[in-house]
């Protein structure tokens, strides 16, 4: 999930819908039809065959190679009819398109988006923008949603199809299930979707470590694993940490992609009491209240920034990386691709990540989204 909505003390997880959940879904779709180069893998290394277990089923040997930073695009969803969305941007086709070329020179090549993200619309722009370039200069991530599951008698290939279609591609380099909502009933339908070869890796979403382990099993059983997690991480946030997440990744081998690193634009440095977020946004409600309490630690994002020529969002980002983990960070405009470039060039010592997480502490504030477990 890309730069997700953050609830401060809403509900649990659960049954919740995310707010993107809530929109109208038409009823055709309803059942679906820390380096300082970035060196990502490219979709032909992800096409192996790959070999059988002694029962036959296909195993993944080539194991998912993560960039330093992945792209978001759930605000690409903003780019519907009405122009308006959870972000407050107002976004253009050709606009959107320029923010991809300018990715696709830079060498990022990974883009994050689901079904669900305006309800189609951020699949659809973004196949629309990635058109222009071959399949395999870039990879495609997105996710099946159980809480939207029609009633089909495959409800997660039926959502593939619908995705397929919207991002003009044959396959998906890396599927998600978007969240632990009956972990026994979903985890299964991955398997086929494998073996077809229409989904080449795939990996769950706001998982706690036991979900994680018991998706890890049911896909163990027919010869595949979870081969990324990606779960709500910043300096604000860090449940996956102390929930143990981080390590259990470190010591299997398993990639973990971070969302909210910038906390819908909190951590930039951008906005504060006298400049809120975007007013009427969903972003602008969970977050100006807190923005005085975020000060301090903006303004050291912004010091250290400035000692390596960088800015605050260019920090957070680093931080990020030099957890071990790839951000998945949002990108609409141009000049985010520049503050990727830099934040994967930053060094940060050990005193820094201390200074910085120490101010985060201090700032008590709660982003944990209401769709979010405790982990």
């Amino acid at each position: 999930m890309t730069e997700t909505i953050a609830r401060a003390g809403g509900r649990q997880g659960g049954s919740a819908l995310l707010p993107e959940d809530r929109a109208a879904i038409p009823p055709h779709r309803a059942n679906g039809s820390a380096a300082s180069r970035i060196i990502l893998s490219t979709a032909p290394g992800l096409r192996q065959t790959r070999p059988q277990n002694k029962n036959g089923a296909n195993m993944t040997i080539d194991n998912l190679k993560a960039p330093t930073v992945a792209l978001g695009t759930w605000a690409w969803g903003d780019s519907g009819e009405t122009g308006n969305g959870y972000f407050g941007t107002h976004l253009t086709q050709a606009g959107l398109e320029e923010v991809a070329d300018k990715a696709h020179a830079a060498g990022f090549a990974l883009w994050d988006t689901a079904l669900v993200y305006g309800m189609g619309r951020s699949e659809t722009v973004l196949g629309e923008a990635l058109k222009r370039y071959p399949r395999s200069g870039y990879q495609l991530s997105t996710k099946f949603n159980p809480r939207i599951a029609g009633s089909s008698g495959d409800p997660m290939a039926d959502m593939l199809e619908q995705s397929l279609a919207n991002l003009r591609t044959d396959y998906i380099d890396l599927y998600w299930i978007h969240n632990p909502a009956d972990v026994p009933r979903w985890t299964p339908h991955l398997i086929p979707l494998l073996k077809s070869g229409k989904v080449r890796h795939v990996g769950v979403s706001n998982h706690n470590l036991s979900e994680i382990k018991l998706a890890d099993q049911i896909l163990g059983e027919a010869g595949f694993r979870v081969e990324a997690i990606q779960n709500h991480y910043s300096l604000l946030y860090r449940s996956s940490e102390y929930a143990g997440i981080l390590d259990h990744c470190r010591n299997q081998g398993i990639p973990f992609f971070a969302y909210m690193v910038l906390e819908q634009g909190a951590l930039t440095g951008m906005y504060s009491p006298e400049n809120p977020l975007p007013r009427g946004s969903s972003r602008a409600e969970n977050y100006n209240g807190m923005l005085p309490q975020l000060k301090a630690l903006t303004d050291e994002l912004a010091s250290i920034g400035r000692s390596q020529n960088a800015a605050a969002p260019d920090v957070a980002t680093a931080w990020a990386i030099a957890k071990g983990t790839t951000p998945i960070i949002g990108v609409t405009k141009p000049h985010y691709i520049d503050s990727l470039v830099r934040a994967s060039s930053i060094t940060l010592t050990s005193d820094d990540i201390a200074a910085l997480e120490a101010l985060a502490d201090a700032a008590n504030v709660n982003t944990r989204g209401f769709w979010e477990q405790e982990m």
